[in-house]
């Protein structure tokens, strides 16, 4: 399968955020997003493993029990299942982040 990204729309969602959904099976997903500089996400757990990458712009990442970490440019993280985690945009940011299983919830 091949999804093109000019094929998909941004959905905007709350803290400055705007997501599109690229490709997905039931087993893995990845996901664009978009944060305008000070935008946030919110602290939130889900039960899926997630990594993601940055692909422009600066960040704090937050997770609970660690500390907080400022993220550029080509860092990437990862976040087990359940554990909460959220950002905090310095700059105007764009991430794509991978899930496992994918997010029935994105649909």
């Amino acid at each position: 399968m091949v999804v093109r990204n000019e094929d998909r729309e941004y959905q905007k969602l709350e803290g400055g955020c705007r997501r599109k959904v690229l490709a997905y099976s039931d087993n893995i997903m990845n996901v664009e997003l978009l944060f305008e500089k000070g935008g946030k996400g919110a602290m939130h757990s889900h039960p899926h493993e997630q990594i993601g990458y940055v692909i422009e712009g600066s960040l704090v990442f937050h997770e609970e029990g660690k500390e907080d970490v400022t993220l550029h440019t080509g860092d990437t993280y990862i976040v087990a299942p359940n554990v909460k985690h959220g950002i905090d945009c310095l700059t105007e940011v764009k991430l794509l982040d991978i899930f496992t299983p994918m997010r029935e919830d994105f649909i």
